[in-house]
């Protein structure tokens, strides 16, 4: 059997991080939940690894650019994708990582879980 991914959702909404959970889960993913930006340090810093992270730009209690800024200085390997709207984005200065975006709409979920399974498996083909 192979490896148990473990990924991360930070999302403000409680019904789409519940709803990720519940897709990404079903995947095979072991999923982790996050409302706020210090919960997204929290995980990203924690003993037990995360192997890609999902967040929304519009945290509470962040500004996204702190929380990229963070994570990308303390843990530059570990993948982001932001899961937003397209004009609440606006890129991390950061070349040597890896962030990924996918827009919030109606049907995204197939985009985003081709995103993550791209993301985890560089050298795979996409099912």
């Amino acid at each position: 059997m192979g490896k148990t991914y473990s990924i991360l959702v930070a999302d403000r909404n409680r019904h789409v991080r519940d709803y990720l959970k519940r897709e990404l889960a079903a995947e095979g993913y072991l999923v982790r939940l996050a409302k706020t930006g210090r919960e997204v340090l929290h995980w990203a810093f924690h003993d037990d690894p995360l192997d890609l992270v999902i967040i929304d730009p519009n945290l509470s209690d962040e500004r996204d650019l702190k929380v990229f800024e963070k994570i990308l200085d303390r843990v530059p390997q570990l993948p982001v994708i932001v899961h937003g709207f397209s004009a609440d984005f606006n890129p991390p200065p950061v070349a040597d990582s890896e962030v990924s975006f996918v827009e919030k709409r109606g049907g995204s979920i197939e985009e985003l879980k081709r995103t993550v399974f791209e993301m985890l498996h560089p050298s795979s083909a996409v099912p």
